[in-house]
């Protein structure tokens, strides 16, 4: 039985394997976008319990994506975490500021994301 359904917004495909990887050996549902465009097209047709948010994407940045996704497409309580490997303190405060719900440094660390997508899923469903 699934756990629910993740988007999974980043332009490398290696990352979106390994992502997709973790997240299924864990019973989610995965589907990926390539870009910030091709995942608010989605996230206007189809639910989701969370989303991982690359930041450096081309064209529509995830700091912009975040903001629409809140602002326009209305999804204040979806939790969205940021992946970056912007890890300096001033980038960091930007990404908060956009409107994720956390963020998570790239290389990914498997333990860390499995937890914080269990618990804003719990957190969510409350």
């Amino acid at each position: 039985m699934s756990k629910g359904h993740v988007l999974v917004v980043e332009d490398h495909p290696d990352n979106q394997q390994l992502v997709t990887w973790i997240l299924e050996d864990e019973k989610y549902e995965v589907t990926c976008a390539g870009s910030a465009e091709e995942g608010l097209e989605l996230l206007k047709n189809h639910r989701y319990i969370a989303v991982l948010m690359d930041i450096s994407l081309p064209g529509m940045d995830g700091k912009q994506a975040t903001q629409n996704i809140r602002q326009h497409l209305g999804l204040t309580q979806l939790p969205i975490f940021a992946l970056t490997a912007h890890a300096l303190q001033s980038e960091h405060n930007a990404i908060m500021q956009s409107g994720v719900t956390g963020l998570l440094t790239k290389p990914i660390d498997e333990t860390e994301l499995v937890a914080v997508l269990a618990e804003a899923v719990i957190s969510a469903e409350l």
